[in-house]
């Protein structure tokens, strides 16, 4: 298997934990060095970092980084307890935290930080692995010469330890030289397509075309697009995937069109104790990010809003599901169990 690359880094750990500041892309490559876990929470919470399985790779470090400055078990739990509530629908997040905090708990006392610290790089690591086998097996799903993706939020690089979930396949059809062309949703309210999506591609030279949210029907009617590939920030127990708001529709749409929609994810977003997608808990978040449009406000400050972060397509609208172990189709309680076990 050739490894596929690419130029975009959202996460540095040396001398300390630093992320790429996500807010202001695509305008400044910001670096903002992370403090100490209730300044991670708070990073993770404003979307300076995000993407399902990043948000586990950050709070991991996070924890480590706790460690480094207390032996403390209840002070560390208390940090532990708070990153992993930090945004309810990614289960990636609190899992990483989990797993490094268990690391912490077995290790003796003066072993604690480098336990933390380890459990984190290879969290980091195994994340960067799975990318690349989701690339792989998920462009052996296109069949054709020259394959158009069209594809919703940010699932690349800026979410995970590697060159993404959805966009990972992306990546490795371009690196196959198969890729025609892909195709990325803007994201409202907060513009993840387009503000990083359509610049990660711009990093790795790879074709890509922006277009509004309701466009997306009109594409998917023309016969341009070959594959819907998407991510998951968790997947229940039935196959049901929770992702980025606007995702639903879009399977709904791939549907109606005859066109295969596939969620790329990693082991860690399965969570076969959430036994469907009505378990789910689903953030809400805050109504200024859709009355305002950047700076300007354009809707009055008394008017209600419903912004949920993430939708849920039922396990019926997904023609497969791509992680590390291989293919979950056709997606079934028994066939995520499998997978997932």
């Amino acid at each position: 298997m050739t490894t596929v690359t690419t130029r975009v880094e959202p996460l540095r750990w040396g001398r300390g934990l630093e992320v790429l500041d996500q807010r202001q892309l695509p305008w400044r490559q910001a670096w903002i060095e992370v403090r100490d876990a209730a300044h991670a929470v708070h990073l993770i919470r404003a979307l300076a970092v995000r993407g399902a399985p990043l948000l586990g790779i950050t709070a991991a470090y996070a924890l480590a980084l706790e460690a480094l400055r207390t032996r403390d078990l209840p002070r560390l739990r208390i940090a532990a307890g708070r990153l992993a509530a930090a945004r309810p629908t990614a289960v990636n997040l609190a899992r990483a935290v989990h797993q490094v905090m268990a690391a912490v708990e077995a290790a003796r006392p003066q072993q604690r930080a480098s336990a933390a610290v380890q459990a984190a790089i290879t969290l980091h690591g195994l994340d960067a692995v799975a990318c690349q086998r989701i690339g792989e097996l998920g462009a052996r799903l296109f069949r054709g010469e020259k394959v158009s993706i069209l594809t919703h939020c940010n699932t690349g690089a800026l979410a995970t330890g590697g060159i993404g979930t959805a966009l990972g396949v992306v990546r490795t059809l371009h690196a196959q030289g198969r890729l025609g062309r892909v195709f990325a949703c803007e994201a409202r309210p907060v513009l993840q397509g387009a503000r990083l999506t359509v610049w990660e591609c711009q990093q790795d030279d790879l074709p890509v075309t922006l277009l509004p949210d309701h466009a997306a029907a009109t594409l998917l009617a023309s016969g341009q697009v070959d594959g819907v590939v998407l991510g998951a920030d968790r997947i229940a127990a039935d196959g049901a995937v929770a992702n980025k708001l606007g995702t639903y529709p879009l399977a709904v749409l791939a549907a109606r069109h005859g066109v295969p929609l596939v969620s790329a994810a990693p082991l860690s977003t399965f969570d076969l104790a959430c036994p469907d997608g009505r378990s789910i808990p689903i953030e809400q978040r805050d109504g200024e990010e859709v009355r305002r449009l950047g700076r300007h406000r354009v809707v009055d400050p008394s008017v209600p809003v419903f912004n949920p972060a993430f939708d849920v397509t039922p396990p019926e609208l997904v023609s497969a599901i791509v992680c590390e172990r291989g293919i979950v189709r056709p997606v079934t309680r028994d066939t995520v169990r499998e997978a997932a076990g």
